[in-house]
């Protein structure tokens, strides 16, 4: 593991020696601080040094600054290796007509969570590609993703446009982001990568502003047979990592949610076996053949009705495979800070 990290070091000095143009502009580093003391940043020469002179971060030759070495929890670097591994079949899987139907009636579900309008600014976590940003389009005014894998990163960066979002390799436990800088913080599929939740939701809080909303949509395995078939699937398949991933559950999310300060809103489950058949292609690699079935849009569509008709029976509201939740920072609480070292 350590000469794996020295490589991505050289690697990213390597970029960053190359491209000594590439800087962070001032309205987003305003928004990050050194992920180790709490301080705030500057540009210099291809990279951002904390205002002491002590931290320094490499910036990648297309924008990222890497802020994941000095700093990155167990869960992180199990995830890190594993995402850059994984990414490819990961994207791909996103872009089957299947599964874009099918995450159009999960994204219907989110979009009654969220008011309309302009959300001002936004930060996403464990961004992956961005699917939060590119969800949400012009309504974000300024938004920051956060991710430990350089390659999704990567992908996010090349699709989404440099004025309204900037994208950083960082530890979701410890984030380079400013405390009290977001109006929203949205995670798509993030928490359930992390164990350390109390921690986590902890710097969710601290980076919101008094108000501030965040907003999840995760597995979530409440209802026992998927309790017992992710059990199965996640120990065998090799594009999941059993011992850092870690669908939500009501009962253990919502105290957790609560100690720290948040006031918890709503928790909505939606999908169910439509959700199996149609869904995580890069898992279940049988669901890849649905890419070459006719009229499998309109079959999907049938099967998402089936699937809010099931976790909207009585005794089922629990039931289904993903949850949409919200939560609200107090406005009444005070925005914490690190200490700089």
């Amino acid at each position: 593991m350590e000469s794996t990290d020295l490589v991505r070091r050289m690697a990213m000095q390597l970029a960053g020696d190359q491209s000594a143009a590439v800087r962070v502009a001032d309205d987003f580093l305003a928004l990050l601080q050194c992920p180790v003391s709490g301080e705030s940043l500057q540009n210099t020469g291809g990279s951002i040094v904390s205002q002491s002179g002590r931290y320094r971060y490499m910036i990648s030759a297309d924008g990222i600054p890497v802020m994941a070495d000095e700093f990155c929890s167990d869960d992180g670097r199990v995830q890190r290796e594993h995402y850059d591994r994984v990414a490819a079949a990961y994207m791909a899987n996103l872009g089957y007509a299947h599964t874009i139907e099918y995450n159009r009636y999960i994204d219907s579900a989110l979009t009654s969570a969220i008011p309309a309008g302009s959300l001002g600014a936004v930060a996403e976590i464990c961004c992956g590609r961005g699917e939060a940003f590119r969800f949400l389009g012009d309504r974000v005014e300024r938004g920051v993703g956060l991710d430990v894998s350089l390659n999704m990163l990567r992908a996010a960066r090349a699709d989404l446009p440099p004025d309204r979002y900037l994208f950083v390799q960082g530890d979701a436990t410890s984030m380079p982001l400013r405390g009290g800088s977001f109006d929203y913080v949205f995670m798509f599929g993030g928490i359930h990568h992390v164990n350390d939740r109390q921690r986590l939701f902890s710097e969710v809080f601290r980076i919101l502003k008094p108000g501030g909303q965040f907003v999840w949509r995760e597995p979530v395995s409440d209802f026992f047979l998927w309790r017992w078939l992710r059990g199965a699937i996640y120990r065998l398949s090799p594009a999941l990592d059993f011992d850092t991933e870690r669908p939500l559950r009501h009962r253990e999310t919502w105290p957790v949610l609560e100690n720290v300060g948040f006031e918890p809103k709503t928790w909505r489950t939606c999908g169910f076996v439509g959700f199996c058949l149609f869904m995580n292609s890069d898992i279940l690699v049988f669901n890849r053949l649905f890419r070459f079935m006719p009229r499998i849009q309109e079959i999907v569509r049938f099967s998402t009705r089936l699937d809010e008709l099931i976790v909207r029976l009585p005794g089922m509201h629990g039931a289904g495979l993903q949850v949409i939740g919200t939560a609200t920072k107090p406005q009444s609480v005070a925005v914490p800070s690190k200490k700089a070292a």
